[in-house]
């Protein structure tokens, strides 16, 4: 289950700062601590924050080596060198190839675009170099978005007779090449070091160009927002500008690929603009999405731009099915390990590092994902927020023959021998450098904002969101809530809280939890909205963390699930309790993953001291992550295929897929159930009164129906009654309303459920 944190916690004095701010800049205390704590502790902090623009920029000139490319590229252009620019074949590589030979082209050279195919592998290489060589024959080679780990690759250029300039942002390796190198994480007077590539080029046009360059400003505002990097400081100044310049004067490609979105944001570029350019280079045709941005001719771009779209179409499918692949293999292997390492023959290149990242949301580990080119694995990396896998995959470079990137993200090439021998590594050093807290997701809130219109305004002056600048997300409690779908069959959802709408999207599986009665805290975003002159207010649910100790009328709910859960024959090994509960015990000091224990009743937990500590889910797992945890009256058909050992803490094993697992079982059947009258006389009491009650039966579960009904009855044995009836065709409950059959008989032993219960109480 994830875990709730507080984006910031301020002590008195802060808190009398915060108070302070807030008042001079005629803001909430919300947004004024959200400003403070994102860096922006002084009054002019935060109006630069939140009144961004190019006057913020920095002069390209405290760089190290810009000085010295600038004074080498001017040379270039006296003498007439021939001027070859190096890209990289992703969405910020391709803005910042662009930019560079917009810029050069302003400043007087017509310079030769090249970025590589994924299939020429991470990097720069020599075969790449050969190709720029055959075709070009360049005095100089400029490089953007990457080059600093390619010490041997620059020297293999200079060797050809060619100068070399390397632009990139990169973390630095432990060796540099023997070059002019631009790189705002090199040690020097730039005071910002998370520009992306295309930022860096975009720093070099100023350096070329001057405030001409600010015409490029589009490109570098979504090579930005594309590659991840914090939206602060400069890149926050560069995102608003290039922002500024779509919405106003959109060029040709951007408009191509923009399509009919009116709202664009830094969420439009990421979601709809990068993933098309980003598609390009993942099935292969990385220079189409360059040509692109590159040509002025408005119906040769709109021949790319359906390319571009067709592919954005086809990466998708790759995509999914390559997830599958990925799923079954998780599957097949487990996943129990603090690393999810995989490889494939046949995986498209192009879509692993995707898959990776899906693999890691789903995991919350680390994930590798590698293709197979002979002896050789090429593949993509991503990670966790708490988890650093650059550093990694330094501490494991013994088994890696190549590899660059950031903290979330990294490719990496390493022989097929190495595969294991690296998947170990890896889990040895994220054992010993990080704790298991450091592995379960969390979700940060800014607090419990109560003045919804103010803070919803004002949090609109916080864009341009992402990296190092999220949306803020708050809480609200509640208890049980009338939440229903959006309309019939959706999959939506919507309730009411403190006079907040909120809607939950695909969150059908949690309309149980949102109805019973548990303690709640949602997380949500504010969305505003006008429609016909009328502003409406909104929020988003983006996750709902619950007590799952608390609550009494829960108990009923459970109670259903118990009662309408499936018999199904699965092989259990029956322990008694003690045993039971030494076998968890060494289960969970062995390993953070694999176990999943299942019961019925919520105090069934206090007889296995070994559980305490470990946050229990109801009715459905709030992670696939297959991480240790304990299931409450689980749905019926929950899959829990991917654990490694099922223990049933009470009743012998139903209702759930077990596939490989191994099941165990204390046998024990629920109290709840032992107390069901299953005598026919007594079933039809029950259904003589309820029909004694037509007309105003109603619920949208079985226990919601029992707890609203007035009979002489135990509320478990009415939820009993009404699967049993409804399963004989003599009731049925659709819409919320029981209604009654007429002329129905048949007999008690049609029921399934029926006779399982009876089953059960032998």
């Amino acid at each position: 289950m994830k875990k709730i944190v507080r984006e910031f916690q301020f002590n008195a004095e802060e808190a009398r700062l915060v108070e302070e701010l807030a008042r001079s800049l005629s803001l909430t205390k919300t947004t004024a601590g959200i400003l403070y704590a994102r860096g922006m502790d002084t009054q002019e902090k935060m109006r630069a924050f939140l009144e961004p623009s190019s006057g913020h920029f920095l002069s390209p000139f405290l760089m190290s080596g810009m000085r010295e490319a600038a004074e080498l590229i001017r040379r270039a252009r006296d003498e007439e060198w021939r001027v070859a620019i190096y890209g990289d074949y992703d969405a910020d590589g391709i803005g910042a190839s662009a930019i560079l030979f917009r810029a050069l082209k302003i400043y007087g050279i017509e310079a030769y675009p090249f970025v590589p195919e994924r299939a020429d592998g991470y990097g720069m290489s020599e075969e790449t170099i050969d190709k720029i060589f055959d075709e070009f024959l360049p005095d100089l080679v400029i490089t953007v978005d990457c080059g600093i780990s390619n010490k041997n690759e620059v020297e293999y250029i200079k060797q050809q007779g060619a100068f070399v300039i390397v632009t990139d942002h990169h973390e630095l390796p432990d060796e540099l090449p023997d070059c002019i190198t631009v790189n705002p994480k090199l040690k020097d007077d730039y005071p910002y070091d998370n520009l992306c590539g295309a930022g860096v080029a975009f720093k070099l046009a100023c350096a070329l160009i001057g405030e001409k360059a600010y015409s490029l400003l589009d490109f570098a505002a979504l090579s930005t927002v594309a590659d991840s990097v914090p939206l602060l400081g400069e890149n926050r100044d560069i995102v608003a500008e290039g922002l500024k310049r779509i919405r106003e004067n959109p060029r040709p490609a951007l408009a191509a690929l923009l399509g009919k979105n009116t709202e664009i944001t830094a969420q439009t570029l990421a979601f709809t603009v990068a993933p098309r350019i980003n598609a390009a280079g993942r099935m292969g045709d990385a220079k189409a999405a360059l040509n692109m941005f590159l040509s002025d001719d408005e119906e040769e771009i709109s021949e790319f731009a359906a390319l571009l779209n067709n592919y954005n179409v086809e990466r998708q499918k790759y995509c999914d099915d390559l997830y599958a692949q990925a799923s079954a293999q998780i599957r097949e292997e487990g996943a129990y390990g603090h690393i999810v390492m995989l490889a494939g023959e046949n995986w498209n290149a192009g879509t692993v590092g995707i898959v990776a990242a899906r693999i890691v949301e789903a995991y919350s580990r680390p994930a590798l994902l590698f293709v197979k080119h002979g002896d050789m694995l090429r593949g993509s990396a991503r990670s966790i927020e708490n988890v650093n896998i650059f550093e990694a995959l330094k501490a494991c470079s013994e088994y890696i023959e190549e590899f660059g990137g950031h903290a979330q993200a990294a490719g990496v090439n390493v022989k097929a021998e190495n595969f294991e021998p690296l998947k170990a590594a890896l889990n040895r050093y994220l054992e010993e450098r990080y704790s298991r807290e450091d592995f379960i997701p969390t979700v940060a809130v800014c607090g419990d904002a109560e003045d919804f219109q103010r803070v919803s305004r004002e949090i609109d002056l916080l864009e341009p969101f992402g990296v190092g600048n999220r949306r803020p997300l708050f809480e609200i409690k509640a208890g049980a809530t009338g939440a229903s779908p959006v309309k019939p069959l959706s999959p939506h959802i919507t309730l009411n809280v403190n006079n907040l709408e909120l809607l939950n999207f695909n969150g059908e599986g949690m309309l149980k939890v949102l109805r019973s009665d548990l303690a709640k805290r949602i997380v949500f975003d504010y969305n505003r909205s006008n429609f016909r002159g009328r502003e409406y207010l909104k929020g988003f649910v983006r996750s709902v963390v619950y007590d799952s100790a608390s609550g009494s009328e829960v108990e009923l709910d459970l109670f259903e699930n118990l009662v309408r859960s499936p018999v199904r024959e699965l092989s259990a090994e029956i322990l008694p309790r003690d045993e039971l509960n030494n076998l968890i015990e060494s289960k969970i000091k062995e390993c953070a993953y694999g176990l999943c224990c299942v019961c019925w009743e919520r105090s069934t937990l206090e007889k296995y001291p070994a559980l305490q500590g470990i946050e229990a889910d109801i009715f459905s797992l709030s992670s696939g992550g297959v991480g240790n945890t304990v299931l409450i009256a689980p749905n019926p058909d929950t899959d829990l295929s991917a654990y490694r050992e099922i223990v049933f803490l009470d009743y012998a094993p139903y209702g759930v897929v077990a596939g490989k697992a191994r099941v165990y079982s204390c046998g024990d059947i629920p109290e709840s159930l032992r107390k069901l009258n299953t005598e026919r006389e007594a079933l039809l009491g029950v259904y003589s009164q309820l029909k004694n009650c037509r007309g105003t039966l109603a619920g949208d579960s079985y226990a919601e129906i029992a707890r609203n009904v007035k009979i002489d009855c135990a509320k478990e044995q009415i939820v009993f009654a009404l699967a049993v009836f409804e399963e004989l065709g003599l009731i049925s409950t659709q819409g919320g309303q029981v209604r009654f059959a007429q002329g129905k008989k048949t007999k008690l032993e049609n029921s399934a459920i029926y006779s399982a219960v009876r089953a059960r109480e032998v």
